[in-house]
This record gives C-alpha cells, sequence and structure tokens, in this order.
C-alpha cells in the first residue's frame, strides 16, 4: 500500500544518522538493486534523498502505491499489519492483489446485454428531482433523458482493451430493478440486525436486497427507528446528532464496499453501540487515524451519485464528520478499522427515547437547562424559537425543570423569564 523508508532511524525512533561517507554508496546501491529485475520484477522506480534532522543525515525513500503485483526474488508477499506474508503459488491471494492494484473498480463490471429495460425508470426520475432541488442552478441531469444521464454518470462504459460496451454493475446497483439486481449479483445483501435484548438472535430484523437508494433510505429508517435523538445545537440551530453520525455511516457502508465479495454486510444494533461490517479491498490494515489518514475511492461513480442526491460529501469528509459528531453522541470517538472486512463502531448511550429526567437530566431537557444557564430571563416561546423545538415540548421541559427546582420564573408573565438556580 506504500509508504516511507527512513535510513538513519532505529526502531526506537530516534535519530542516530546515516554516516556521511557511505550516503552515495548507499545511494548507487538502492538505485542499482531496485532496478535490478533478477532482485524485483518488474523493477520500482524510487527516488532517494537526503534530510538533515538535528544536524545528522537521514535516507528518505517515499513507496507511493504501485498499480503492479511486484515480486522479490521470484517471491510475492503481500503486507499484513507488521508481516510480510509469502503468498507465491496461492492463486486465489494472487488473484485478490491483482485485482487490488488493477485501474478499473469492481463497479465498472461491464453488462453488455443489460438495456434500459432492467432499470427502474421512476427512481431515475425521482432522482433527478432530487440532485435538481438540491442546486439554485440548472442541474445538468435536468436536460439530460434517462441514457444520457447513467452514461454521464460513468455508468455506461466502453471497454477500450476489448471494444466491449455496455451498462456496468454501478448502474445496476444505483438504478436496476430488483430482479435485475438478483441477476447481476445474487449474493448482493445488507443485514440490517437490532439485538438489544435477545443476543442469541435479534429484535428486529431487516434485510434488503433492493438497489442502492433504496436501500440507504431503508438502512437511515431502521437506525431511526431503533436510535435516539438526544437534543443538540450546533450554534444556535438544532441538528439531528442521529442522522448527521448514521449518514455518513451508511453511505459509506454503500458506497466503498467490495461487491464483488458474497460477504454479507451489516449494520448491528446493540444495547450500547452500532457496528457497520462490509467486505473491503485494503489499502492499509487496523485502526484509522483520522488526522493522518489517506481516502481511497472504492467506487468513484457510484460515489459520485451519492454526492449528486445529498448523501454523502466529498473524499474523507464522511470520516471526519463521524469523529465530529460520535463523542457528543456516545461519548467516545467512532472505532474504524481498515482491513478485508472494514468496520465501523459507533457508540451509543441509552437515554428515555421521550427525553424524559433518568438521575438528573437527559436529552433535550439538558440542552434546555443549559441554554437558560447561559441565557437567562427568556420567555417559553423565545426559547422555542432559539432551539426550534415546539413551543408544547418546551412547556413540558420546563416544568420538569421547575419541579426538579433546576429552574425558576421571574418577572411579569409579559417580560418575564426563567433562571437557572
Amino acid at each position: 500500500a506504500g509508504g516511507d523508508i527512513f535510513l538513519g532511524i532505529n526502531d526506537n525512533g530516534e535519530i542516530v544518522g546515516v554516516d556521511e561517507e557511505a550516503i552515495d554508496s548507499i545511494k548507487k546501491d538502492f538505485v542499482t538493486t531496485i532496478n535490478n529485475p533478477q532482485k524485483f520484477s518488474p523493477p520500482l522506480y524510487l527516488n532517494i534523498e537526503t534530510v538533515e534532522i538535528e544536524n545528522k543525515r537521514v535516507l528518505h525513500i517515499h513507496v507511493p502505491m504501485s498499480q503492479s503485483v511486484h515480486s522479490l526474488n521470484g517471491k510475492i508477499y503481500d503486507r499484513n499489519n507488521d508481516s510480510d506474508i509469502n503468498i507465491t503459488g496461492q492463486n486465489a491471494n494472487i488473484a485478490k492483489l491483482y485485482l487490488f492494484k488493477q485501474d478499473t473498480h469492481t463497479e465498472d463490471k461491464i453488462f453488455p446485454y443489460a438495456t434500459m429495460d432492467d432499470f427502474d425508470l421512476e427512481l431515475i426520475k425521482r432522482i433527478r428531482i432530487v440532485a435538481s432541488n438540491r442546486r439554485t442552478d440548472t442541474h445538468p441531469w435536468e436536460g439530460l433523458d434517462d441514457f444520457e444521464l447513467l452514461k454521464s454518470s460513468g455508468l455506461y462504459k466502453v471497454d477500450k482493451t476489448t471494444n466491449k460496451e455496455g451498462f456496468t454493475l454501478g448502474a445496476i446497483l444505483l438504478f436496476g430493478k430488483d430482479e435485475t439486481i438478483v441477476n447481476a449479483l445474487p449474493h448482493h445483501k445488507t443485514d440490517l440486525i437490532l439485538r438489544k435484548v435477545n443476543l442469541d438472535r435479534y429484535d428486529d430484523r431487516e434485510i434488503t436486497t433492493t438497489n442502492l437508494i433504496d436501500s440507504y433510505y431503508k438502512m437511515m429508517e431502521f437506525a431511526k427507528k431503533h436510535l435516539n435523538d438526544p437534543f443538540y445545537l450546533e450554534g444556535d440551530i438544532r441538528i439531528s446528532l442521529r442522522d448527521k453520525i448514521f449518514r455518513e455511516a451508511v453511505a459509506n457502508s454503500l458506497i466503498h464496499r467490495e461487491y464483488s465479495s458474497a460477504y454479507v454486510a451489516k449494520m448491528i444494533i446493540e444495547k450500547e453501540r452500532v457496528v457497520f461490517e462490509n467486505a473491503n479491498i485494503p489499502y492499509s490494515y487496523g485502526e484509522l487515524n483520522p488526522s493522518n489518514f489517506t481516502p481511497y475511492p472504492k467506487n468513484p461513480n457510484i460515489a459520485k451519485v451519492f454526492r449528486e442526491i445529498g448523501f454523502a460529501d466529498e473524499l474523507g469528509s464522511g470520516v471526519k464528520n463521524l469523529y465530529k459528531y460520535s463523542k457528543t453522541y456516545g461519548g467516545r470517538d467512532p472505532i474504524i478499522v481498515e482491513g478485508e472486512i472494514f468496520k465501523i463502531e459507533v457508540k451509543t448511550i441509552e437515554q428515555d427515547i421521550n427525553g424524559g429526567i433518568n438521575g438528573g437530566i437527559n436529552g433535550g431537557i439538558n440542552e434546555l437547562y443549559n441554554f437558560i444557564k447561559e441565557n437567562e430571563g427568556l420567555s417559553a416561546v423565545v426559547l422555542g424559537e432559539k432551539l426550534n423545538t415546539p413551543l408544547r415540548t418546551v412547556q413540558r421541559w420546563v416544568k420538569q425543570l421547575k419541579d426538579e427546582d433546576k429552574i425558576v420564573y421571574k418577572g411579569s408573565k409579559k417580560t418575564g423569564g426563567y433562571f437557572a438556580n
């Protein structure tokens, strides 16, 4: 997956430097070795630079991710965490490595005999409207017929090496009729599971085998059905933490999934966490670090359509949003692990879904109480406007806070307001 090599830094991260008199010979030997087809096949083309750190010389080689599979001394290795695994002669693993390296994506597989009759034209019409409504100017899709819309989105291709042309797997997954999807990809499905009480089986379960757009809606509805949405203000605007977080997690599960794998994708809602799992072609292994991770497009044409209709943002921003909101939602950063199975784990906190007071003040009442502490003297009407909350809800919360002796009303009925005790 590429990386960086530093000569002159020991395993403990200490800068020990390289003997200055040996630098030229090290560079010469390095370049000769990586260009020797008996050693590396195909040969590598890398630069080696001298860097001065703390008055010591360090040699740096940046190794970009290659589109080729390289052998060393006639053997092929696969990097897994800190191990180099010899997969020479293992045809399945070598084929998987070539799939990982190839320029094309699984979504680009061409189905030459698919026609417009295989697509849900009402869905295309609906999505065209959704995309148009998100723009203040005219969306390019508005002037295109259905075929041109799919072609302009990279969902109809011509393979210049074979001259084969047709609709792609991405087109079928996004806009295909259910029977078309089953014929093209029989193993396609997402398992939605609620497992809070019955830990051996499940409390609720749905299996979606439909197109990716309706799958997105079904997954979001499942999340809304079974997950709380605590009151939250961003600035002075109320937003849905639940929708912000799971919009990103659901979109990620659908966009970056490796669809050639028969591994069943899952969204599992448990008592204190939600876990997403899907097949993946990893570009690295292990838990992602949001401060220095590099996003790679897994299915860029599917991602493009999702961005056009507002299901996703630009590459990489979804992970940042997950980290931005998850800690507020569940008290902990999300755990995102890249491997052949991609996993996202979001912590949740069980609350009374009606926002009542449990051992203190929870949910929306807590937000109202904090807002009153910072903005004393406001009436229930003004509080409702500021918090974008119905007046009846505010009045109910105010009564509970007064009963708890958390707040008090001061002043006349017309000009008075609420103050924290």
